[in-house]
């Protein structure tokens, strides 16, 4: 029996669509469970995700900052279980994610926060 046949697949969660192509190009949507861009090759939300996920929620900003939520729980979940010993620390995981969005600060230290007070 091979290993990927042992593997437990992931569960269906949100289905990421966003952001769609233009025109002939590959769609830069996020091949799971790795999380890679299927057009370039990088993490997802890559840089002309990005762009484009900006542009299609223009009008919509809540909406992207939810969509990216949802695509942030389900990344946490597949990379994990992927690999749960040293895969992505939650801090790098919503920079990569969430902090690029709409009205979001980077993730503070818990150290930097009690320098402060």
């Amino acid at each position: 029996m091979s290993l990927s046949s042992q593997a437990i697949p992931p569960l269906t969660g949100p289905r990421p669509n966003r952001p769609r192509p233009h025109g002939e190009q590959k769609p830069h949507t996020p091949l799971r469970p790795m999380w890679f861009c299927r057009a370039d090759g990088q993490p997802w939300p890559c840089p002309e995700a990005r762009l484009r996920l900006r542009h299609e929620f223009e009008e919509n900003m809540p909406g992207l900052s939810i969509y990216l939520t949802g695509m942030f729980y389900e990344a946490t979940k597949d990379l994990y279980h992927l690999n749960p010993h040293d895969g992505p620390t939650p801090r790098e995981l919503y920079e990569r994610f969430v902090a690029w969005g709409p009205s979001r600060k980077p993730a503070v230290e818990p150290s930097e926060v009690a320098g402060r007070a």
